[in-house]
C-alpha cells in the first residue's frame, strides 16, 4: 500500500419529511446522480459544522443535525481526480429549516428532489454511491446516536475556534 493514502472525509445530511427523502440531483462526469446533501469536510471546521454548511450550500436550507446516523466507508472513482478514493462518510439525521430565498446551489447541483425510499432503492443506478441507499436503509431501519458521541478537540478548529 502507497505511504500517501490517505480517506477522504466527508459528510451527509439524511432528511425525511412525510415518507420523502431530500435529495440532489447533480452534474458529475458519468452524468446525473442523486446523492443525498453532501460533502467533504473543511480544515478548520468539525462535522456537525460541515454537514450543516454543505446542506445549505447544495439545497439553500438551513440544518439543524438532531442524531448521527452511522459513520459509513466505500471507494470510488473521484470525480475530480480520476483516481480511486476511500471515502468516510459521517451521515447525520435532523431537522430541514427555513429556505435561504434567492441562494443559488453549489457548483454542480442542478436541483433538490423529495423521494420515496422505494423511488431511492429503484434506482441504484442513478446514485452517485452505493452509500446513499446504505443510509436511507439504516434511517428507515431506526438507527441514531447521539451528537455527542462526537468529539472535536479545539486544536482542530479554526483560528475562531467555530464548531
Amino acid at each position: 500500500m502507497s505511504n500517501d493514502w490517505k480517506a477522504s472525509v466527508t459528510v451527509a445530511a439524511v432528511i425525511e419529511r412525510g415518507g420523502r427523502f431530500l435529495l440532489v440531483e447533480e452534474e458529475t462526469p458519468e452524468g446525473l446522480r442523486l446523492n443525498q446533501p453532501a460533502g467533504h469536510l473543511e480544515e478548520g471546521e468539525s462535522l456537525i459544522h460541515a454537514v450543516i454548511r454543505e446542506t445549505l450550500e447544495e439545497t439553500a436550507h438551513a440544518f439543524e443535525p438532531r442524531a448521527l446516523l452511522g459513520c459509513y466507508m466505500g471507494r470510488a472513482r473521484s470525480s475530480r481526480t480520476g483516481k480511486d478514493v476511500t471515502y468516510v462518510r459521517f451521515a447525520f439525521t435532523g431537522e430541514l429549516g427555513a429556505l435561504e430565498s434567492g441562494r443559488k446551489l453549489d457548483t454542480g447541483i442542478v436541483r433538490t428532489v423529495w423521494m420515496s425510499a422505494d423511488e431511492v432503492r429503484a434506482c441504484p443506478e442513478r446514485h452517485r454511491t452505493p452509500l446513499v441507499q446504505a443510509c436511507v436503509d439504516d434511517y428507515l431501519a431506526g438507527k441514531r446516536f447521539a451528537l455527542d458521541a462526537l468529539f472535536t478537540h479545539s486544536s482542530a478548529l479554526g483560528k475562531a475556534g467555530q464548531p
